[in-house]
Formats: structure tokens, sequence, C-alpha cells
């Protein structure tokens, strides 16, 4: 089977962004398919392409996986008007694809939600399958963090939503709030399933600690506890949880507990300042390092930070690739919102699960952490044993593949009203058109 697959933050693990995609590409190839990725050009990502561009698009093979990379590029950092082209842009020239290209199966995965529009067209023009994966809830998340509020736009995004789901032949929700979202929409329960981000445990196994040890470039001593946040420094993140923190461990004199936060984002630039204004020196920013150099890195750390915004729509509609990083190479993890991996933790003993918007718990979980490194280190050791069960990449991507291509089979989808409805129009408007 051919597959085409949307995902316009595709990356390697040479870049700094997740490599879900990548990772579920080349398990399909084990598996003896073939994978056209068609992406963008993600600032934090690394496609492997390096040729020049010929109108506005690039083409190649990275380690057995067809690569179509367009001329778009995106950055966190950007406005919302910029993104926002870029997004339509991207669907756009996919449309032109998934209309032109030969294979058997459209698949497209979010963000952004406008990544399901080829797949809509591979199936109704073309009556290809199409499984659409769906990582946030959109316009749910974007209306809950207030980032989007004009009811016109939130109108379209909904309507755009429904028509995803339903045109799609078979969903897949990163977590249990997405799954249910779906299912919210009127999508039978048999057509989706639950298929979370899961450890690499092969790719954080690699190696040993790098030569240039980050704590001695650093200046921090292996005394100090290391807790790491890595990932994007955006509006969602609620990264001034982290210099609240560091504020009140300042104000009790711990010196032995250091924040760093790897990477960026729209919100990097005010954190930074915030940092300086306050005077602290225990809350540190570093540049967003490769998927490949992360893994020493986070060897060298004693703790794993998970940080959102306190929103109820974040509880249980978010599957986070930082997560599962820091238990892949056996790191506690310090979360500071409620939900499904709160419970997680705190049914496994991977970490702390501490009160949301309080600064104070999350001091008083990091001065523990650092108090008591037996503890510390059961907890590391529960992570790693974790990593490797249920939540293992190569458990994951073995449903994830048998879920994808029994897309083909139409039997469930074609019971399905809208189904029914849009082909009954198409027969009749073919019929009106040869009278």
């Amino acid at each position: 089977m051919h597959i085409l697959y949307f995902h316009q933050h595709f990356s390697t693990p040479d870049g700094a962004a997740g490599t879900r995609s990548y990772e579920m590409a080349r398990r399909l190839l084990r598996q003896g398919h073939s994978v056209t990725m068609v992406c963008g050009s993600y600032s934090q990502g690394a496609t492997g392409l390096a040729m020049p561009f010929h109108k506005g698009c690039r083409r190649g093979t990275i380690d057995g996986i067809n690569v179509v990379e367009f001329d778009l590029r995106y950055a966190n950092e950007d406005g919302f008007i910029r993104r926002s082209g870029v997004f339509v842009k991207f669907a756009l020239a996919s449309i032109k694809l998934a209309l032109r290209e030969k294979y058997d199966l459209a698949f497209a995965t979010t963000t952004p939600l406008t990544a399901g529009i080829p797949g809509i067209f591979a199936r109704w023009l073309r009556g290809k399958p199409f499984v659409f994966e769906v990582r946030d809830l959109w316009p749910e998340l974007p209306r809950a963090m207030g980032v989007i509020t004009n009811p016109v736009v939130l109108g379209a995004m909904s309507v755009l939503e429904w028509i995803s789901y339903r045109s799609a032949t078979r969903c897949i929700g990163l977590s249990p709030g997405i799954v249910d979202g779906i299912a919210r929409r009127g999508v039978p329960a048999s057509r989706i399933s639950m298929i979370p981000n899961g450890c690499d445990v092969e790719l954080f196994s690699e190696g040993g600690p790098a030569a240039n040890s980050f704590r001695q470039a650093n200046n921090i001593s292996q005394g100090q506890l290391l807790a790491v946040y890595c990932g994007t420094h955006g509006l969602a993140n609620g990264l001034d949880a982290l210099i609240d923190a560091g504020i009140e461990l300042r104000n009790r004199g711990r010196t032995d507990i250091i924040l760093a936060l790897i990477g960026k984002g729209q919100e990097k630039a005010r954190l930074v300042e915030r940092v300086k204004a306050e005077r602290l020196t225990n809350v540190r920013f570093f540049d967003p390092v490769s998927k490949r150099r992360l893994t020493s890195l986070l060897r060298e750390a004693d703790l794993g930070l998970q940080i959102l915004r306190n929103i109820p729509e974040f509880a249980y509609g978010t599957s986070p690739n930082k997560f599962f990083d820091y238990l892949s190479v056996g790191l506690p993890v310090l979360n500071n919102y409620p939900g499904w991996l709160a419970g997680m933790i705190d049914q496994h003993e991977l970490g702390f699960a501490v009160q949301p918007d309080s600064p104070v718990a999350f001091a008083d979980a990091l001065q523990q952490a650092a108090e008591d490194r037996v503890a510390l280190a059961a907890m590391g050791h529960n992570a790693a044993a974790f990593a490797r069960g249920s939540m293992s990449r190569e458990y994951l991507s073995g449903q994830w593949v048998d879920w994808v291509t029994a897309g083909l089979k139409r039997n469930d989808f074609e019971k399905d009203p809208f189904y029914t409805a849009v082909r009954t129009t198409q027969r009749t408007t073919l019929a009106v058109e040869r009278r």
C-alpha cells in the first residue's frame, strides 16, 4: 500500500520538533508499505532535504521516506495572521498533490486543522480512504485560550472540524479528551482509536552523555538539582509558572535548584526579560536542540518539567511529546495541571503532580526532589520501566499501522448517514449533467 501522508511540521530526529510522523512512517516501511510525506518548512524541524527549491517545492528520499517539502516557512513566534496564511497555502498546495498523486490511502495529522483539507478532497473527489489524526481539538483549544475570539472564524473552524471528522474513513485521537471530542461530532466509536504519543526508548538509549557536558558548559554542579523544560515557549505553555517557582525558591534561599528552559516561541523574549527584571539566577534559557542532542542532555537532568496553562480543555485534550521524552530517558516528571497525565504520574509513581497556579506547591515539589534523591531515583526507575511497556513507541506504532492500513476497509464507513447523503447528492448531480 502507498500512503500519501500530510504533516505540515514533519521532522526527522535531526530537528528540534516531535518525530511521531517520522517514526510512524518508518514503521509503515518496515511493514512493506511505501510513504510520501508532504510537509512545509518548520523552523524547529529538519526534513533532511537540502537541495534548492524548484517552483516552491523540493523532493527527495530520507531514510526510505519520499519527502515533498513546500517552501512555506513556519515559526511558532510568527504572528497569527502570518501563521494562518501559511496554513492556508499549505492546504492549497496539498490539495493539488491529493488530486494528482498515485496512492492508496490519504493520511493527515494536525496541527493545524487545515491539514485535513487535502484528505477531504481525496475522499470525495477521488474516492480514496482517508485517515485523520487529531493532536489538538480545534476550535475548542484556541477558544478556551482566548487566542481566537472572532465568531465568524470560530464558526468556520467548527464547520471544517465537522467535515474533516465525518469525511475520514477512520480517526485517531492522541488523548481521551480528543477521542471524546471527535465522538461528539457524530463519528461512531468504531471509527475512532486513541493512540497517544509514545516513548522513543530506542532513540533515547543511543550513546552516552555528550563530551561537552551541559552541566559543565553552564556551571551547574552535580550536587544541584537540574529540572529541564524542553519545548515551545508559547501562550499555551504557561511558562510564567516556572518563573514564579523560581522566585519562591530564591526567597527560600534554595540556590541548589536550577530550572532550564530549552526551546523557543512567541513568549520567550518576554519571559527572558521578566527573569532579568526579577534578577533570577536559578531560571535559565537555552536555544532548541535536535532530538538526537536532547537525548544526552536529558541524561544529565534530574527532573523533567511538563508545564501547561491551567485550562480545563488541556486536562484531557493534549498528548505532549516532551512528557514521553522525559519518560524515555528514565526521568521523573513534575506536572503542574490536572488531567490524564497527572493521573498517570500518581498511579505509577512517575514523579510529582502538583496543584496548578501555586508557586508554593511547585517549589515544594522541587525542594522535595532535591532533598530526597533516593525517592527521586525510584521515580526515575519507574519512569524507565513504564516507558518500555504499553507506552513505548514500538508498541503504539504497531497499533497505529494496523489501524491506519485497515482504513482501506470501507464497509462501516459507507453506513454513515453523512457518507450516504453526499454520495446521493453526487449521483443526482451526475444524472442531471448527463441529461
